[in-house]
């Protein structure tokens, strides 16, 4: 009977101590990645501006106008990061002649926010930002380039203004891959056991449903041309996840599987094809005016 006792004992401390663990890596995996980001860099004659989401989290960014007809690309960083991670790409985006705005999602670098979300709270920062795009270039073709939680967020944003064209990096399918793959990652193929327990803290501590978090079922409403690109080695979202997320997506559509990227930056990883074939998918789509030229309101500097 005592031995019964003390082995009832032990399995309560363990299965206390292991609520402990996962309720804590929840709590750290949402935590915000705040952190001074500075001015912009000079190259990039932007300006600083300030938004406010509808559920009034302000959102921190830099606003570049670009030449008339050229169109102006949304850029939204991955995971963690904040709107730097996206500067390469802006960089070459401007040469071009086309409007860019970087933002900082909710919850990383100088924007407010409470938790991170996985891309559906963010996502109402990406509806402020098109928002705002469509109010200082209210005639230029709009894009989206979207890494990891960027991409999320933008998939997931409803009511969003529409697009001319969509570029989605390494993109996860639904919440439940993403946790089991990252588990897997780190402890291996029974890892992934743990992801619905994990998972099981999200309604407690976010407010939010892992239904809520499934990019796949909403990227066909999407309604414009994609692109869709991920590593060919990544194992955070891996090669037949993208394929079933690219199969769900609407025509006309692409897709690019980087040889030998795992879960990287692609821009850094293959800067030159990368500049190449976002470049050429972006010039068939933005080129050209939404309405009349002689109707088309100045930039707002």
């Amino acid at each position: 009977m005592r031995r019964a006792v003390r082995f009832l004992a032990a399995l309560a401390v363990l299965v206390a101590a292991a609520f402990a663990i996962l309720w804590f890596s929840a709590k750290q995996l949402a935590a915000p990645a705040f952190r001074d980001i500075g001015l912009p860099p000079a190259a990039l004659q932007a300006r600083q501006i300030e938004l406010l989401t509808a559920d009034d989290v302000h959102v921190s960014g830099w606003w570049s106008p670009g030449r008339p007809g050229q169109g102006a690309v949304l850029l939204l960083h991955g995971l963690r990061s904040d709107r730097r991670q996206m500067l390469q790409r802006e960089l070459w985006l401007h040469r071009q002649g086309r409007g860019t705005l970087l933002i900082d999602l909710p919850s990383h670098g100088e924007s407010g926010g409470a938790a991170i979300t996985f891309g559906l709270r963010e996502s109402e920062a990406v509806i402020a930002a098109l928002d705002f795009i469509d109010r200082h270039a209210p005639c230029e073709r709009r894009a989206v380039i979207g890494v990891s939680l960027g991409a999320a967020s933008t998939v997931l944003a409803k009511d969003r203004p529409p697009l001319d064209a969509v570029v989605l990096e390494s993109m996860y399918p639904t919440i439940d891959e993403a946790v089991s793959d990252r588990l897997k990652l780190h402890l291996g193929e029974w890892g992934g056991a743990l992801a619905p327990l994990l998972l099981a803290q999200f309604p407690m501590q976010l407010g939010i449903a892992t239904q809520q978090l499934r990019p796949i079922d909403r990227v066909a409403d999407l309604h414009a041309p994609l692109l869709m690109i991920s590593g060919a080695n990544d194992r955070h979202t891996t090669a037949a996840e993208t394929r079933r997320i690219f199969d769900a997506a609407l025509e006309p559509k692409s897709l690019w599987l980087v040889p030998g990227a795992a879960h990287v930056d692609l821009s850094s990883y293959a800067p030159e094809d990368y500049a190449m074939r976002v470049s050429a998918f972006l010039a068939s789509r933005l080129t050209g005016m939404r309405c009349a030229v002689s109707r088309a309101p100045a930039y707002i500097p």
